[in-house]
C-alpha cells in the first residue's frame, strides 16, 4: 500500500502546547506502554499494522520537517511544500514525487490521508481495502465515508446512490446546519474524512491538463506560482466515476482541546496534582514545575514554556482568535536532531536547553550579530568550532564569537545551556555549511 499522509496546521487551536512549528500532531498525549507517544507517532504504527510493507510519503511544509523526522527517526518519505499552496497542489505535487522520484507506477494505486485522526485500527484496514477498489478499477475515484454517530453541522457530506457497503456517489453536501444533517443522514450519507484513493496516472493527468510541468523538480520550482485550490474542488466535485467506501468504526477530528481531552488516557500528563474535588478537569503540564488544581470543574489546563490556558472545556473551541492576538517567539520546538526549550529572555540575551539525541549534530553554522556560550550539563560529545575538534562533557564550556563556525555531535544524549548573547537576537541570524565529519 502507497499512503500519502497530509501534514498540516498551525497550532493555534491546541496553544500553548502547538505553535507555528508545532502542530497537534506532534503534541505527545497518547500513552502507550507506558510511554506518550503523538498522534503521527500512533498513526504511523496503525498504518504498519494493518500493512507492514505500506510505504508511507508525508506531505507536509518546511517547519513540520524536523518534528517528522524527529519523531519516526527517517522511517517515512518527506515531501516538502516550498509554500503552502491548499490541497489539491500538495497531492499534485507528493503524487509526482511518488512516480518521477520513487518510480511508482502510473497504474499503482495511492490513498491520501490527513494525518491527524483519532481512530482504531479499523480504519487502516479499510484504507487498505479503500486502495484495492481503487487499484482493481473500482472507480476512477474511491472515497471513505464515515458513518455519522449526530447529525454534525462540522463536516461535509457524501451522499451516494444506496446504502451498500461500497456504492457509487451521487453529491455531496457542504456543512449543513442541524436539519440539513438530519435529512441527509437519513438518505444513507456519510461524513467527508477527506480520506481517498486512485491511481498516480488519473492525478498525474490532471495535474499536467491544470499545471504546465514536466516532472516533480519542475512542478517544485513552479510551486510558488500555482492557483491556491482544494482537491474536492479541482478534482473530486468534477468527477462522475466516483465510489464511496462505508466506514462504521471510530473517527474523531481532534480539533480543540475539548475533543482532545476525550481521548486522554489519564486526567492529567506531566507535574499536576488535582484534589478530590475536581470534577470533569483535564491537564496536561510540560514544564518542570508542578502545577495544583483545587475545585475544578470542567476545565482544560495546560501549560508549556510558551504559556498558560486555563479555559471551561466548551469554550476551549474558540481560542483561535484570542491567540491570535499574542505576539511571543516560540520556546520550544523538536529538530531533526533533538530538541530546544528557551528558559529565559533578556534585552541582550537568550537562555536556551538543547538535547541532542544520540548520535546526532546541529549543522555546522555560524552567526553574524551574536555570541554564544555552551556548558554541558548531561552527557558525552565532539564540539567543532572553526574546524577544531574537542571532546567535551559535563561542565564543560565552550564560548563561541560570533562569526565562528560551529557545531556539537552527540556520542550520547547530550543536554547543553546555551547562552546567547548580543543586541539583535534572531532565528533568521543563522549561516549554514557543509563538513564532512565521520566517527
Amino acid at each position: 500500500m502507497n499512503i500519502i499522509l497530509l501534514s498540516g496546521g498551525s497550532g493555534k487551536r491546541l496553544w500553548p502546547l502547538s505553535n507555528d512549528v508545532r502542530s497537534k500532531q506532534f503534541i505527545k498525549i497518547f500513552k502507550e506502554n507506558n510511554e506518550y507517544i503523538s498522534m503521527l507517532q500512533r498513526v504511523y504504527g496503525q498504518i504498519k499494522s494493518a500493512d507492514e510493507n505500506a510505504e508511507i510519503t508525508i506531505a507536509t511544509g518546511r517547519r513540520q520537517v524536523s518534528a517528522i523526522h524527529n519523531q519516526l527517526s527517517g522511517r517515512v518519505s518527506v515531501c516538502v511544500e516550498p509554500c503552502r499552496r491548499d490541497t489539491f497542489p500538495a497531492i499534485a505535487l507528493a503524487s509526482s514525487y511518488l512516480h518521477y522520484e520513487k518510480g511508482v507506477g502510473i497504474d499503482e494505486a495511492v490513498a491520501v490521508c490527513p494525518v491527524d485522526p483519532y481512530v482504531e485500527s479499523a480504519y487502516f484496514e479499510a484504507v487498505k481495502q479503500l486502495t484495492l477498489l481503487a487499484q482493481s478499477g473500482t472507480s476512477r475515484l474511491c472515497l471513505m465515508g464515515v458513518e455519522p454517530t449526530y447529525p454534525s453541522e462540522k463536516y461535509g457530506y457524501i451522499i451516494p446512490q444506496n446504502k451498500e457497503n461500497v456504492s457509487p456517489v451521487q453529491s455531496f453536501r457542504e456543512k449543513p446546519d442541524v436539519e440539513a444533517a438530519k435529512e441527509y443522514i437519513s438518505k444513507g450519507a456519510l461524513w467527508n474524512c477527506g480520506v481517498f484513493a486512485f491511481k498516480i496516472g488519473y492525478l498525474l493527468d490532471i495535474a499536467h491538463k491544470l499545471i504546465d510541468f514536466t516532472d516533480y523538480k519542475d512542478l517544485r520550482e513552479k510551486y510558488e506560482t500555482l492557483k491556491k485550490i482544494s482537491f474536492d474542488y479541482a478534482v473530486a466535485e468534477k468527477e462522475t466515476d466516483i465510489s464511496v467506501l462505508r466506514y462504521s468504526g471510530e473517527w474523531k477530528d481532534l480539533g480543540t482541546w475539548n475533543t482532545f481531552s476525550e481521548v486522554m488516557s489519564e486526567p492529567s500528563i506531566g507535574k499536576a496534582v488535582l484534589d478530590d474535588k475536581c470534577k470533569n478537569t483535564s491537564v496536561i503540564n510540560s514544564t518542570d514545575l508542578p502545577l495544583l488544581c483545587m475545585g475544578c470543574e470542567n476545565l482544560i489546563i495546560t501549560a508549556s514554556n510558551d504559556g498558560i490556558l486555563v479555559s471551561d472545556k466548551a469554550q476551549s473551541s474558540y481560542i483561535k482568535p484570542y491567540v491570535d492576538r499574542i505576539e511571543e517567539p516560540v520556546r520550544f520546538a523538536e529538530k531533526s536532531w533533538g530538541s530546544y526549550t528557551v528558559i529565559d529572555v533578556l534585552p541582550e540575551s537568550m537562555t536556551v536547553r538543547v538535547t541532542l539525541n544520540k548520535g546526532h549534530m546541529m549543522n555546522y553554522h555560524s552567526h553574524e550579530r551574536r555570541d554564544e556560550v555552551w556548558t554541558v550539563v548531561s552527557g558525552k560529545g565532539i564540539t567543532i568550532v572553526d574546524g577544531a575538534e574537542k571532546r567535551v562533557g559535563v561542565g564543560d564550556v565552550i564560548t563561541m564569537p560570533a562569526k565562528s563556525r560551529h557545531t556539537i555531535i552527540a556520542e550520547t544524549e547530550l543536554r547543553v545551556i546555551e547562552v546567547q548573547i548580543g543586541k539583535d537576537i534572531d532565528v533568521q541570524d543563522k549561516i549554514k555549511y557543509d563538513i564532512d565529519f565521520r566517527r
